[in-house]
């Protein structure tokens, strides 16, 4: 029997894609271990998935809501598993993606029942307090950290309120976004006193500016003032830094940085 070159050629390639298929099977069987959720429904991947966030698990749950979601995308399931993996990456501590899944739901679900509590999410992951849903807001200070974050929460909350007024989150949101208000304040007076320790004046200025400007009603206003009033003595502006004294005096007229009880009490400041 005659071979030619292109039969033995066909053969060989017939053959070779023949083992090759074999050996994939067989390294596909031995990788891939049995999965025990092969078999169960939506509702029986979502209350696995429950009991796990309950005791803590929020690694495996968000696994079997995954699992969920791709393969009952569509129902109530569906859309609560992905609420539910912002909520347990969150809780997990890992505030980037909640806020990838957060974001997600609510393009997705614009007009769900609880699209609040993903706006909220939102604030809670920005917020980067382990904390809780409905945790205390009190001794925690932000005011040492890079104000994105903060930003972002308080944009997230305000939002919250401002669309959803009714929302059972809202106290608390509100409760936060005060909060981060005196800590922006906070943070911006933290830079100003580190430009007036370094001589740079007009930075000072700008950076009290601010605070006053954005934030009147922060605790940080008096030391704004103050470092205006400074500052501008520093600078030799005289007339603006009678001006800033004489706003000080009518805001904070027990303030303790005029127990000096000199005429230019300011220069015992620093």
């Amino acid at each position: 029997m005659a071979f030619t070159l292109g039969s033995v050629t066909g053969k060989l390639v017939r053959h070779g894609t023949l083992i090759a298929a074999l050996v994939l099977a067989l390294v596909g069987c031995q990788s891939t271990p049995d999965d025990e959720t092969a078999g169960w429904d939506a509702q029986k991947l979502y209350s696995e998935a429950k009991s796990l966030m309950n005791e803590g698990g929020y690694d495996q749950a968000i696994k079997l809501l995954e699992k969920l979601e791709a393969r009952y995308p569509y129902g109530r399931y569906a859309q609560q598993a992905q609420l539910d993996i912002a909520y347990a990456y969150y809780k997990s501590g890992e505030p980037d993606l909640s806020i990838l899944a957060a974001d997600r739901f609510i393009k997705l679900h614009p007009n769900h029942s609880d699209v609040d509590y993903a706006y909220y999410l939102k604030g809670l992951a920005n917020f980067n307090e382990d904390i809780g849903v409905l945790g205390n807001v009190i001794n925690k200070d932000l005011t040492q950290r890079d104000p994105r974050a903060s930003l972002e929460a308080f944009d997230a909350f305000r939002e919250l309120a401002e669309r959803f007024p009714n929302s059972k989150y809202v106290a608390d949101a509100r409760l936060r976004m005060q909060y981060l208000v005196n800590s922006l304040a906070s943070h911006e007076i933290h830079v100003a006193r580190y430009y007036y320790r370094r001589g740079a004046y007009v930075a000072t200025v700008n950076r009290a500016q601010a605070v006053i400007a954005q934030y009147p009603n922060a605790p940080s206003h008096e030391e704004a003032l103050l470092l205006l009033v400074t500052s501008y003595d520093k600078l030799g502006l005289s007339t603006l830094r009678d001006d800033a004294e004489r706003v000080m005096r009518r805001n904070f007229p027990n303030s303790k940085y005029f127990s000096k009880g000199t005429t230019e009490w300011w220069k015992h400041w620093d």
